[in-house]
């Protein structure tokens, strides 16, 4: 026998169109600005010069993209500094701040209020930049190596705070099971309870992931000159320096300023370091909201 359709009345029919049009509508107003961008980077810069962006490329170029690329093994070297960063520092980093997330929560860890009071702190008040810099580059002499970047943002008070209220919503009697049935501390957050705080995870992962993709200022701070292959931001970041500096250096001599690449080379730039992160999105999505909402009302 064939199913019957259950006949939806007209106001739910209605109602659906119009939620339907709103989140299109909703969609296509956030993909505008990354369709600007990409046009804008196959653009020519003299036509962006003399006209505003469009929705097309205006005088379809890959001048900016060939400016990016001119040496293949430096930007290939830089996304394999950030990747393989990215990569470690996210899965260190989430283990880490789980750990200390549940560990924070538990009622019977003696030295919580004092270790939560510290991290809580931090959030308030930090030593600032010259003597963070003087602790990293003289007394824990990392300056020039990729650790001075990788372990400072490895973990950060804000992401231990939201792994500890997310950690609070795991029963106490998991945890007490674990306990009776003769397992250790360590065997119990690594069996029972880490693969309950997937959202928390997805969350907390996100967030690292973004902090190391993006990251080039510390990068400019420790790293400078004194390693081959710089993290990706900051090759870029040079990149657009250097066009800027050709583009004033030339701006007295017969050369046409217009066909040297600036504001496409931007956009460029842009869309190479977004695009790769973008497709991380999709995988934590339907964790992400959850763990932000229950980290949150958590007190």
């Amino acid at each position: 026998m064939k199913k019957q359709k259950i006949k939806e009345c007209k106001t739910n029919l209605f109602i659906k169109g119009i939620s339907y049009t709103v989140v299109a509508l909703f969609t296509m107003v956030c993909l505008l600005p990354f369709i600007l961008i990409l046009s804008a980077s196959l653009s020519t810069e003299s036509v962006i010069s003399r006209q505003e962006f469009g929705l097309l490329p205006r005088g379809l170029t890959m001048t900016a993209y060939q400016w990016v690329f001119r040496y293949p093994k430096m930007i290939l070297g830089s996304y394999g500094v950030t990747i393989l960063m990215t990569v470690c520092g996210t899965l260190l980093g989430l283990f880490l701040i789980a750990m200390t997330g549940y560990a924070l929560q538990r009622q019977d860890f003696p030295f919580r209020n004092i270790l939560s009071f510290f991290i809580y702190f931090t959030t308030l008040f930090s030593a600032g930049m010259a003597p963070t810099y003087i602790w990293v580059s003289r007394y824990l002499n990392l300056k020039g190596s990729y650790f001075s970047v990788f372990l400072q943002l490895l973990m950060t008070p804000w992401l231990i705070i939201l792994m500890k209220n997310f950690a609070k919503s795991v029963p106490y009697e998991i945890t007490e099971s674990g306990k009776i049935d003769g397992a250790g501390d360590f065997t119990i957050f690594t069996t029972l309870i880490f693969p309950m705080l997937k959202p928390a995870l997805a969350t907390v992962g996100l967030f690292l992931a973004l902090g190391y993709w993006n990251e080039w200022y510390l990068s400019s701070l420790y790293l400078g000159s004194s390693v081959t292959y710089k993290p990706l931001q900051y090759y870029l970041y040079n990149v657009i320096n250097m066009a800027n500096a050709l583009k004033s250096s030339v701006a007295g001599a017969n050369v046409s300023i217009t066909a040297l690449p600036s504001n496409t080379l931007k956009m460029a730039t842009a869309v190479i370091a977004t695009g790769p992160i973008i497709f991380m999105y999709p995988f934590v999505q339907r964790y992400f909201i959850s763990g932000i909402a229950i980290g949150a009302v958590k007190g």
